[in-house]
C-alpha cells in the first residue's frame, strides 16, 4: 500500500534527509543503490524535478546512462548505518547491495526501477537532461577540495572525476506503507 505525497509539501524533510544520505536506485543490468548527499529538488520546464550528481567512474553512472530513470529512497527517520555504509562505500560492480544489506525491493508505480521498503519515502524519476560538469568553470577552491587531482577516479568519496548532473522529472512520489 502507498500514500501519495506532494514533494514540495515534504521538501524540508527530503532536503534534511539528503544531508545524511538518501538512496539513488538504478536498474539497468541489475538493481543498484548508491548513497547520495548532493541533489536539488525544484521545478524546470513546468515539471517537478530532482537533480542528482554522479561521478564518471561510478557503476551508477553507467546504469543511469542506460536506463534513464531512477528512484530515490528516503528514510522517514534516521538512516540505517549498515545500509548507508554498504551503499556508500562498495561498488555495485562487485557487490549485490540489496542482498548484502537485506534491502526489500518494492515494484515502482510508474517506472521499472524498484523502491526500497526500508527507506519508504519514494520519488520515481525519469531523466530529462544530463550534462557533464566542466571543472574549468568552477572556482579553484571547490575544484581543489572536491576534485583533487592526486586521488584516483575510483576512490569511494572525493576523487578527481567530474560529476554528471541528471535533471529528472518526478513522475510519482509516495510513502510505502507496510
Amino acid at each position: 500500500m502507498i500514500e501519495r505525497i506532494n514533494v514540495f509539501d515534504r521538501a524540508e524533510h527530503i532536503l534534511k534527509a539528503l544531508q545524511r544520505g538518501i538512496l539513488l536506485n538504478t536498474q539497468a543490468d541489475k538493481f543498484n543503490s548508491m548513497v547520495i548527499s548532493w541533489g536539488h529538488l525544484g521545478a524546470i520546464w513546468g515539471k517537478p524535478t530532482f537533480t542528482v550528481y554522479v561521478r564518471e567512474h561510478r557503476y551508477t553512472k553507467a546504469q543511469l546512462d542506460q536506463a534513464r530513470e531512477f528512484t530515490l529512497s528516503i528514510p522517514l527517520e534516521k538512516p540505517d548505518s549498515e545500509i548507508n555504509r554498504v551503499c556508500g562505500f562498495e561498488s555495485g560492480r562487485n557487490v549485490d547491495k540489496a542482498e548484502k544489506t537485506g534491502l526489500t525491493l518494492v515494484p515502482a508505480q510508474r517506472i521499472a526501477t524498484p523502491a526500497v521498503l526500508q527507506y519508504p519515502m519514494t520519488l520515481e524519476c525519469s531523466v530529462l537532461y544530463s550534462q557533464k560538469q566542466d571543472l574549468s568553470l568552477m572556482p579553484e577552491e571547490i575544484r581543489r577540495s572536491c576534485y583533487p587531482e592526486e586521488v584516483e577516479g575510483d576512490a569511494p568519496l572525493a576523487n578527481r572525476d567530474a560529476h554528471t548532473a541528471y535533471i529528472a522529472e518526478i513522475k510519482d512520489a509516495y510513502i510505502i506503507k507496510e
